[in-house]
């Protein structure tokens, strides 16, 4: 509370006691201020006692506000005249008193009566803002203090209307209060009005206003002003006070030993106690037994160092529940430097520290299977690489991919590949032996962490190996996925390490390694891996840069194998693309497809190849002797998967200029692996094109047959392991009969390829076989020896 030059003030309680004073008053009364404090006001006040106080307090509770005269009693002993406002200040239950020293005034209008003149000076070097209007409102008295308060000359004033100093809402206020006391209702009225100064700055006032009177006529009106700017500012702190009090953030306020003496309602909403259980207690009630001794006198240490304290605490809460909040505490100093009060503030922090864990998740662990991440492995393998090689021991990396998934996802949809994948991730988990780990790094990919493995090397494989067998048998168990059941099993590559100066993400690489040799060896299964492998993966990659360099350098060309009809006729050719290595010489797509089919190589390949074979029939048109050859191309289930294949086949189309019914599409069976209704709709769109499409390597494959009567084909192709033995394997020779006979019945034309002995052709064109591709007719060669003359090949 600050000091006014005039005023004294009190807040005060409901029972009457004094709660602060201000050294305005201390002067007034003789006593200093902690003396004030907690006195009662029956003490200072002589015209009070405790009955006259109650009523008082019922009465200010119940209109706000009251203003009289009273005298108070000196500490030595005198006593003094006092004009006392009383406000009652409903937000925070206290009343704000102003005192204002009379005696001086009253002795002025005792003078006044006595002098006109004498009058009139008291009047104009009154401390109060005084000042006299006729019944017109112009100034015809004015104080000193009043020019002084508003900046004005006594000549800019007198004779001025008061209208000069008064907005137009208060000048409209002033005339309602003359005009109540004209009508006889009030002789004196008490309101409450802002001037204005010289520089436009409004100030409160509160006016006391009387007629004044000649041969008992008024003639004008008299006021005596008090400034109330610090009594407005003081109500405004209060109210803002309250307001802060009880606000969203949790507070306490205890006196210098800790006793709790108020909690505002966030507090007790947040600690689930009564404000009555916890007053008179100390915050030792909620300790949640999370925090040693250090902690506290730390915290206290700090408090008394600095004068505040702030950080991450747990409390229990009535119900016992423990949580985390952010706590504030701040030491409140009295006038002689000691502590007098701590406040504290405190935010529960409950929703943060979950937000901070689940972020905590997402960055460590996998969202779908909440196993740990990648990132998460690498850590925990960095740890064990680290202890190992302090105590000697071993651990291993599995390295595990499920078979079959992205079939799984294609046919039967991405939600029941999440279900496999989260079942498997329960089966991994269940597999594991104490302080392993058990890791997804993305798709159908897992790696389980073994520790604390064998000093031996030999030992810990088998221990690895052990538990790899148990997890291939846990993951070869039916899955029910909805309604349903679906088998799967595992390829696991598997890795031993120690300590040493091994990385871990160089293991992880050669634990991805040795899976993918398990996989090629024979799903379901384990293999470890060892240094052949990396010495195959680096061959495997300089032949992919290799490729990277044919492409852009024009290495690739295409050689063409001659297609005849039964009466060994030209009918067409396969273009066969062969790569011209300038180290290695001619290289067989045997050597390098597989490669350009996983790297994804194969997309830029397959469309040099589509648009070099549309060329060459662009060419064959202008020959009489080509220019109805049909022309078969490769197409991988890669490439034809695109979302823009189609178009890609259009376009070379077009812009060769060449009929398409001459273009001759060769498919594999393993595209109806995949989504078979996708696959027709494409094919679909193929023919709408004008070319033709045939099903390559017939008979190879495993769900062909139920889909063969949907697929719009012009050809089958038999494949050339069923024709090698077909004069000598009865059952190869009942298999192509049978393909034979399935085209036949479906439409469709039959070509056989590896055809290389008489006794084949005979075998296959006595069975309506339409026509055949094979080395009695031609190998593939460079398009510049391609026999295409009508006389037979």
């Amino acid at each position: 509370m600050t000091d006014d030059p005039r005023d004294g003030y009190w807040v005060v309680d409901l029972q009457g006691n004094l709660l602060k004073a201000n050294q305005v008053y201390a002067e007034m009364s003789g006593y200093s201020i902690d003396e004030l404090v907690n006195m009662h006001v029956t003490r200072l006040d002589v015209q009070d006692d405790e009955q006259k106080v109650k009523a008082r307090i019922e009465k200010l509770i119940a209109e706000g506000h009251d203003r009289f005269e009273s005298r108070h009693r000196h500490k030595k002993g005198h006593l003094f005249e006092v004009d006392v406002a009383i406000n009652y200040i409903r937000e925070s239950n206290h009343f704000l008193v102003s005192f204002r020293d009379i005696s001086e005034r009253n002795l002025y209008q005792q003078k006044l009566s006595e002098s006109e003149e004498k009058y009139r000076r008291l009047f104009e070097n009154a401390g109060d803002l005084a000042y006299s209007t006729d019944l017109n409102g112009v100034f015809t008295a004015i104080s000193e203090s009043l020019m002084a308060v508003t900046g004005y000359r006594r000549d800019e004033l007198l004779n001025a209307p008061i209208s000069k100093i008064l907005t137009p809402e208060n000048l409209e206020l002033a005339k309602r209060m003359t005009a109540a006391k004209l009508g006889a209702e009030k002789q004196v009225t008490r309101y409450e009005l802002e001037i204005t100064d010289k520089q436009g700055r409004q100030l409160p006032l509160e006016l006391v206003t009387t007629l004044t009177y000649r041969n008992g006529v008024p003639v004008g009106v008299q006021g005596i002003g008090r400034d109330i700017s610090e009594r407005k500012r003081l109500e405004t702190d209060l109210r803002i006070a309250a307001t802060a009090f009880e606000s969203q953030e949790s507070l306490l306020i205890t006196d210098a030993d800790g006793v709790i003496l108020r909690v505002n309602k966030a507090f007790t909403k947040c600690t689930g106690y009564t404000a009555e259980e916890v007053v008179g207690q100390t915050p030792r009630l909620f300790k949640s037994g999370r925090h040693g001794a250090d902690f506290y006198r730390d915290m206290w240490e700090n408090i008394h160092r600095t004068g505040g304290w702030q950080g991450e605490i747990w409390d229990r809460r009535k119900n016992g529940e423990v949580y985390p909040k952010w706590l504030t505490i701040s030491a409140v100093r009295g006038n002689d430097g000691g502590v007098t009060h701590y406040v504290g503030s405190h935010i529960d922090i409950t929703e943060r520290k979950a937000a901070e864990e689940q972020i905590r998740q997402l960055a460590f662990h996998d969202p779908l299977t909440r196993l740990p991440n990648r990132q998460l492995l690498l850590d925990r393998l960095q740890h064990s690489l680290i202890s190992n090689a302090r105590s000697g021991r071993n651990g291993a990396l599995l390295f595990i991919d499920l078979d079959n998934f992205k079939n799984l996802n294609d046919t039967l949809g991405h939600a029941m590949g999440d279900s496999l994948l989260q079942q498997a991730a329960e089966r991994l988990t269940s597999c594991k032996r104490e302080g392993d780990t058990v890791a997804r790094l993305g798709g159908d990919e897992f790696v389980v962490m073994l520790e604390n493995l064998s000093g031996q090397p030999l030992e810990a494989a088998e221990q690895a190996e052990s538990v790899g067998e148990k997890i291939l048998a846990a993951l070869s168990r039916p899955y029910q996925l909805g309604t349903h059941v679906f088998r799967s099993s595992g390829s696991i590559g598997a890795t031993v390490f120690g300590g040493g100066n091994q990385e871990a993400e160089e293991l992880l690489k050669q634990a991805d390694i040795a899976m993918y040799q398990a996989k090629k060896a024979d799903r379901n299964t384990l293999r470890f891996f060892d240094h052949k492998m990396q010495d195959a993966i680096n061959i495997r990659a300089a032949l992919e840069g290799e490729l990277h360099k044919a492409l852009e350098s024009g290495q690739f060309q295409l050689h063409y194998q001659i297609q005849v009809d039964s009466a060994r006729l030209p009918v067409g050719a396969e273009a066969l693309i062969r790569w011209s290595h300038p180290a290695r010489g001619l290289v067989s797509p045997a050597d390098f497809i597989q490669l350009a089919e996983e790297t994804g190589l194969i997309l830029p390949i397959g469309r040099w190849v589509l648009e070099t074979a549309c060329a060459q029939l662009n060419a064959w048109a202008g020959n009489e002797r080509t220019r109805s050859l049909v022309l078969a191309v490769n197409i991988s289930a890669r490439q034809f998967h695109q979302d823009d294949f189609v178009e890609q086949v259009r376009s070379a189309v077009q812009r060769h200029a060449i009929n398409p019914n001459l273009l001759k599409l060769e498919l594999t069976e393993s595209l109806l692996l995949e989504d078979i209704e996708d696959t027709i709709a494409t094919m679909n769109s193929l023919k709408a094109i004008g070319v033709r499409l045939s099903l390559d390597d017939f008979g190879t494959g495993y769900s062909s047959l139920q889909y063969l009567k949907r697929l719009p084909l012009n050809q089958i192709k038999i494949d050339q392991s069923f024709v090698r033995d077909i004069a000598t394997d009865t059952n190869d020779a009942a298999i192509v009969q049978t393909i034979i006979a399935m085209a036949e019945t479906l439409g469709l034309e039959v070509i056989a390829e590896g055809v290389e002995t008489e006794a084949q052709h005979d075998f296959l064109d006595l069975r309506g076989c339409h026509a055949f591709q094979g080395y009695l007719f031609g190998k593939p060669v460079p398009i510049e020896q391609l026999d295409t003359s009508r006389n037979g090949v």
